[in-house]
């Protein structure tokens, strides 16, 4: 059963989320959030610092959080399409959310938790301390990943998620099995 810190992370969210359907986010105020949630204004702040690490709280607990044990287990295919299917169930939000932009942008949150789960993925694997090459260091690799990722991710959403999350999951790989050349001989 969750707990009461985790319930009300969850009543924020989904306060959130409602309310971005109605507005940009940029003009909800935590006030609204919280009015919408049925809680006072001190316990957003007990819980968020504001809105953005809201958003930050949903990318990284709803949609990477499941992904991880896929991840670890190697299946990596799997954790993408959980990605995507996740991202498409809620795509009214996420075509919203994708829309922030500047320092606080979706885009910005997004890589970094991204970035953050590979990283933690990639130094357990790691631990022999043995490297390919010395610019090859979990956090370039963590950073090239995550970037990728977030590309498709970030275009896929904006694009109105009109291809399938197999799909998409399937041109992911497509793209980044293979050399740059092999994908302009291809085209």
């Amino acid at each position: 059963m969750a707990g009461q810190k985790e319930r009300i992370d969850i009543l924020l969210a989904e306060s959130f989320k409602e309310l971005a359907l109605r507005q940009p986010i940029e003009k909800i105020t935590i006030k609204a959030i919280t009015d919408r949630a049925g809680v006072i204004r001190p316990t957003f702040y007990n819980h968020f610092q504001d809105k953005y690490e809201l958003l930050e709280w949903i990318i990284r607990v709803q949609i990477l959080e499941p992904t991880r044990p896929l991840i670890h287990a190697g299946m990596i295919d799997e954790a993408l399409m959980l990605v995507f299917t996740s991202v498409k169930a809620e795509q009214e939000f996420y075509e919203k959310a994708v829309r922030l932009e500047g320092q606080n942008s979706f885009e910005e949150i997004t890589k970094k938790c991204i970035e953050e789960l590979l990283m933690e993925v990639i130094r357990k694997k790691s631990q022999t301390g043995k490297q390919r090459h010395p610019w090859l260091t979990p956090e370039h690799i963590s950073q090239y990943y995550a970037q990728s990722m977030c590309f498709v991710v970030v275009n896929w959403i904006r694009s109105g998620m009109t291809v399938e999350p197999r799909e998409i999951t399937d041109i992911y790989n497509y793209i980044i099995t293979r050399s740059m050349s092999e994908v302009m001989e291809e085209l």
